[in-house]
């Protein structure tokens, strides 16, 4: 009989209620909370699959996950590829998947890593070109950390005098500033398996208990289809099989503004009875199908195996097309421009910038007296 795990931490709903619903649906999967103490690198986890939930927040965790991917289990999500990713790279790589994206820059933190000098920055220009930071980016805008959620260290930022009030304040995180989209319609989507896509209409502005709107007026046929389509298209790309996606639609163009989300609010008091529904029998029906679909130890130990997932960890359907060139394809209206792959097949132009001259240069902020603790 195949075993299923799930590691967990604070949340009470979703983990029993995922266990209940594998359990009841196959008899030939076991499934339960994962039991762990001292790992021995040498033992394999005892589990067929694992979906974590929680080792973002527990470095232990996230060790022993990679070596339970090395025993032959598969983990949801890829904790390789998790460690390894961040929200600026997922603004980069959407940029030139076609995706529509804020315009972004990524700042150097405003203080010093920890057991670092001014000696050790010594690549940085300084001062740093602020007024081409904010001609690129322009006002209003978010001020947030290249990695990390649950909207913590997140400024929303109208003029010069807000940014360096909040950016004061950021100690030594890696921050990006980012164009806001003034809304008309906001979303949250679930993304299972590279295959379900789940549209929720959600508000930021709201209390966190409100955000997810119930009874909303149907989203239009148009729209739902792009942010499907990009919604896979991202989530393909990342290799994530549990995750979300939010999108703000202004002038029914969907930007795509946070889509670094392994383990998604799924808390039924929180998404709601129909969402929690839906999210519990997407993520049991997809670890059975991946579980008795054929697993096993990955043939070669290298991150680039690692980083793109084994064979055993990619959907049964096929994946998307590949895009096709821009003179056959040209880019969607929000999305970024893009040249052909002969001409730069690494680097391609992100959404729509200034002239070179106007681009941000990345260099070393000048110290500034903190302005003390009042909020944004």
């Amino acid at each position: 009989m195949k075993r299923i795990g799930i590691l967990f931490g604070m949340e009470n709903t979703f983990p029993d209620a995922v266990v209940a619903r594998i359990n009841e649906t196959s008899g030939a999967v076991k499934a339960g909370a994962v039991k762990l103490g001292a790992t021995d690198m040498e033992v394999p986890s005892g589990y067929d699959l694992i979906i974590d939930r929680i080792s973002h927040d527990i470095p232990y965790y996230r060790s022993y996950l990679k070596n339970a991917v090395l025993h032959g289990a598969i983990v949801i999500n890829n904790p390789f590829w998790w460690s390894a990713d961040d929200k600026f790279f997922n603004y980069s790589l959407a940029a030139q998947l076609g995706v529509a994206v804020p315009k972004t820059v990524l700042l150097p933190s405003h203080q010093h890593p920890p057991e670092t000098t001014s000696q050790s920055m010594r690549n940085l220009i300084y001062p740093l070109d602020w007024n081409a930071v904010f001609q690129t980016v322009g006002f209003p805008a978010f001020l947030k950390p290249h990695s990390g959620g649950g909207w913590k260290h997140v400024y929303k930022v109208a003029n010069e005098p807000e940014f360096f009030e909040a950016y004061d304040r950021t100690g030594d995180l890696v921050m990006t500033l980012q164009e806001a989209i003034e809304f008309d319609e906001y979303f949250r989507c679930y993304c299972i398996g590279r295959e379900k896509v789940h549209i929720m209409r959600y508000d930021p502005r709201r209390p966190h208990e409100e955000r997810y709107v119930r009874d909303g007026p149907p989203v239009d046929a148009a729209l739902e289809r792009r942010i499907t389509e990009d919604c896979l298209t991202l989530n393909r790309a990342l290799g994530y099989d549990l995750n979300t996606v939010e999108f703000a639609v202004r002038g029914g163009i969907p930007y795509a503004i946070d889509f670094l989300n392994p383990a998604p609010d799924a808390d039924y008091h929180s998404v709601g009875p129909d969402n929690f529904a839906w999210i519990v029998d997407a993520v049991a029906s997809m670890a059975i199908a991946r579980v008795t679909g054929g697993g096993g130890t990955p043939r070669e130990y290298r991150w680039a195996e690692f980083l793109k997932g084994t064979a055993s960890e990619a959907p049964a359907q096929k994946e998307p097309a590949p895009h096709k060139s821009s003179a056959e394809n040209p880019p969607r209206e929000g999305s970024a421009a893009r040249k052909s792959s002969a001409e730069n097949p690494l680097r391609e132009e992100s959404s729509v910038r200034k002239s070179s001259a106007a681009k941000p240069t990345h260099r070393k902020p000048a110290p500034r007296k903190s302005p003390g603790k009042k909020k944004p």
